[in-house]
């Protein structure tokens, strides 16, 4: 087997203007004026200067556009190891049913109940795979997701009679559990893990009190650790009369098995672009349904998806305790065809056999680096698991340099610096699509790198150097802006 390393193409393009020149473009076009009045546009438009648009060929501009393609890093490109994201392959076969989508027109009753149909198919698919009683699909990201299933908490609460106002978080959950928390009108509090990075019950029970209204665990959490006591935990916080609500966008480590509702889970949300195959990334487009115990079912958005007695299928509204619309009407509609695809084409078997594979790649680079990079929790990992630059601090050389150095090995680098929890972080996960080949292309890449840090660490002060954007000195950048292209003299 080759142990060759990838490099990133070295394509540096100028932009438009620096290649323009009077003349090169022969295009005959027609003259603005030929079917339009000059009396019937505005005159304070035709005065003033004309804007400079690029005098190119057509040939040119083509190819402009396509080296500037090339540079877009994905994971049609190659291994994309962030962790907590789970950028995965996205199957073209998913791509090419959900794009059937836009044929349909006009959206009348008959063409909306294969449509409808497929919806009801796919929340009965993620209550399965969960184990939880309801579901709304319309959440348009992993955050929103959160921020539904808090808002539901919120008015289960109400309903109750209560008003609590606080939500407990520990240090290993993710991100966005705060925001999401205080946007629904919650009040947080940070909780330390264990010395072996997963919460205990025990020490739950040391922050709770009647103004606790849930707690917001990641499981499998950040830093790839299983939720040991999740069921404990599960148990003194409905002692307590609160919520165990838990973020699943690590599902693709357990689905299939393990279901959180077995576990004692009130409520959750689903990443589909991080489990179930949909693309993930540049913003979106995402979803991120909400599944709950049937405790909590009346208070999901609106509307929900029934099947008459008939066998067809519409759209209810007339529910007085949902929390009300959080979405416009069936959500991101392709991605959720896309997930639907995915998991009919796994079958269950499949779901399994990704997610232990997802762990066993893991595991495997794991193994391989855990020598050569400080391990920090020696619990064993999932998913996912991160480790940090401790080692390589000795020879003054961090984990963003580490990351940068990567660039120019041809991947594209982990999540640095985070989780908060390990100082330094390397977050890595390459998920159940990489194959054994690609898993030793990167173990060699990282092992190249911390060779490097021994025997020759100035070598990696200055990376990437082959990346058409090579090293950044982000202190000069954060003070000096440039947030706007101006042509140089010099150009001109």
């Amino acid at each position: 087997m080759s142990k060759s390393v990838t490099h990133f193409p070295e394509i540096i393009e100028p932009v438009l203007n620096q290649i323009s020149s009077g003349g090169k473009n022969t295009r005959n076009v027609p003259a603005p004026f030929d079917s339009v009045p000059l009396d019937d546009i505005d005159s304070s438009l035709l005065e003033g200067i004309q804007p400079e648009i690029p005098d190119i060929s057509e040939v040119e501009c083509v190819r402009h556009f396509t080296r500037l393609s090339r540079l877009n890093f994905g994971i049609d490109h190659g291994m994309y190891p962030l962790g907590s994201c789970t950028m995965k392959y996205n199957p073209k076969i998913c791509e090419k049913i959900a794009a059937r989508i836009q044929t349909i027109h006009p959206a009348d009753s008959s063409c909306m109940q294969p449509i409808l149909a497929s919806l009801h198919t796919l929340e009965n698919c993620l209550k399965e795979v969960c184990g939880m009683d309801a579901c709304t699909l319309w959440p348009a990201a992993g955050a929103h997701g959160e921020l539904t299933g808090m808002m539901i908490i919120k008015q289960a609460l109400n309903a109750r009679g209560l008003e609590r106002d606080k939500v407990l978080i520990p240090d290993t959950a993710h991100g966005t559990n705060p925001s999401s928390c205080a946007i629904a009108g919650f009040k947080t509090q940070n909780i330390p893990s264990g010395a072996d990075g997963y919460l205990t019950a025990g020490s739950l029970k040391e922050h709770l009190d009647e103004n606790v209204a849930g707690l917001m665990i990641t499981n499998p959490n950040t830093l790839g650790i299983f939720e040991h006591e999740i069921g404990e935990i599960a148990e003194v916080l409905h002692e307590n009369g609160s919520y165990l609500y838990m973020d699943g966008a690590n599902m693709n480590a357990i689905m299939g098995i393990a279901r959180p509702g077995d576990m004692g889970v009130d409520c959750m949300h689903v990443n589909l672009h991080k489990t179930f195959g949909t693309p993930h990334g540049g913003g979106g487009p995402g979803s991120g349904p909400v599944l709950v115990k049937h405790e909590l079912e009346k208070y999901l958005p609106l509307p929900r998806i029934r099947q008459e007695k008939d066998g067809n299928f519409s759209l209810r509204w007339n529910i007085t305790e949902s929390i009300g619309i959080i979405h416009s009407t069936l959500g991101n509609l392709s991605v959720l065809i896309k997930a639907l695809v995915y998991i009919l084409s796994l079958g269950p078997e499949g779901l399994r056999h990704a997610s232990t594979t997802a762990c066993i790649n893991a595991n495997y680079l794991k193994a391989r680096l855990s020598g050569i990079f400080d391990l920090p929790f020696a619990t064993p990992t999932l998913h996912e698991f991160v480790l940090s630059d401790k080692l390589q601090k000795q020879q003054n050389i961090t984990t963003m340099e580490m990351a940068k150095a990567l660039m120019d090995l041809g991947f594209h680098p982990p999540t640095i610096y985070f989780p908060l929890v390990v100082p330094g972080a390397i977050m890595v996960e390459p998920t159940e699509t990489e194959s054994f080949d690609e898993l030793e292309r990167f173990a060699l890449a990282m092992e190249t790198i911390a060779e490097q840090v021994r025997s020759d660490p100035d070598s990696l002060r200055h990376k990437p150097e082959g990346t058409p954007v090579e090293h950044v000195d982000e202190v000069w950048a954060a003070r000096n802006l440039v947030l706007t292209w101006m042509m140089d003299e010099s150009n001109t």
